[in-house]
């Protein structure tokens, strides 16, 4: 794969690298102080970014094993500023994306479809970024539950996350104002994203996901990529070598209180069970009633009622 287009992710390394940039190694990063808990993690990632998508079950099990000790600060990377340019790699055209996205999503056993890059393609990854920096100015966790709704509608349901109807839409999932979401969008949030731009660029962040651990005395690990929770638990083991992982959920109402939304793969890493076990579990819950799903050709995700 050519490595110099964002939007051509490596499923290898799990990531999605923006061109031009030195890569992210521990002596591009400047000093930052965590705050109240043990370990600051910083990630960099971007709505649209396929591999970000793919990360998505060790990083919930992360939060949920750790989450006492990590205070996670998620940072818009700018995967996408538009189109023009971007001729690498063979892909001139947003429908170049559409077989990578499947061919991702196949690795990795998480539901994605490239229909959206054929049937209304997206021009930047800006607007949604900046949404996102808006809906921080409101609640935290709300937040991260309206980037978790854009990524399901952009993957999974083929809507144009750029549109502001279809913002809107996931900013009311998320339990968002949309009034205010709608003046921050025009207000404050376009600042806070290119401050996150610059904060990547200071770090010598190249590609997304990145997460960055750090300690009170500033030693710090990385996680370059979609990579096995394995890997997490291990940089948070290498700066608090002491600590204990939370029980875990046993089942699915456990997880289901944690995250409106799971997809197979998702449920298979936070319970320890393989792939079919978990996607079985969650095809009873539906039959009796308990969940809803989006099911498509590449695989579903699964919704409390």
């Amino acid at each position: 794969m050519e490595k110099n287009n964002p939007m051509l992710c490596d499923p290898d390394s799990g990531i999605c690298a923006v061109p031009g940039q030195a890569g992210a190694t521990g002596t591009m990063f400047k000093a930052f102080t965590p705050v109240a808990k043990p370990i600051t993690v910083l990630y960099f990632t971007d709505p649209i970014c396929s591999a970000c998508w793919c990360v998505e079950p060790a990083l919930r099990k992360l939060t949920s094993a750790y989450g006492g000790l990590i205070d996670l600060q998620t940072h818009m990377g700018g995967l996408l500023p538009g189109w023009e340019g971007f001729n690498d790699g063979g892909m001139t055209k947003p429908a170049d994306i559409a077989p990578h996205w499947e061919e991702m999503g196949a690795y990795f056993h998480m539901p994605m479809l490239g229909d959206v890059w054929l049937e209304d393609p997206l021009m930047s990854s800006y607007p949604p970024s900046i949404a996102f920096k808006a809906a921080e100015l409101q609640d935290k966790q709300r937040s991260l539950a309206f980037l978790r709704r854009l990524r399901e509608l952009v993957i999974t349901e083929k809507k144009n996350i750029t549109k502001w109807r279809v913002i809107a839409g996931a900013a009311t999932d998320a339990g968002l104002d949309t009034a205010r979401l709608h003046a921050d969008f025009n207000g404050a949030a376009p600042a806070l994203f290119q401050a996150d731009l610059t904060l990547a660029r200071s770090l010598g962040v190249r590609g997304f996901p990145t997460f960055i651990f750090t300690d009170a005395t500033d030693a710090r690990q990385v996680v370059y990529g979609a990579r096995p929770y394995a890997n997490f638990e291990a940089a948070v083991k290498a700066l608090v070598p002491d600590a204990n992982a939370a029980p875990p959920p046993t089942a699915l109402e456990g997880l289901f209180a944690l995250h409106a939304s799971w997809c197979a793969e998702e449920v298979a890493v936070a319970l320890g069970i393989t792939h079919e076990q978990a996607k079985a579990a969650l095809q009873a819950a539906e039959a009796k009633g308990a969940l809803a799903a989006v099911h498509t050709r590449n695989g579903s995700v699964w919704r409390r009622k």
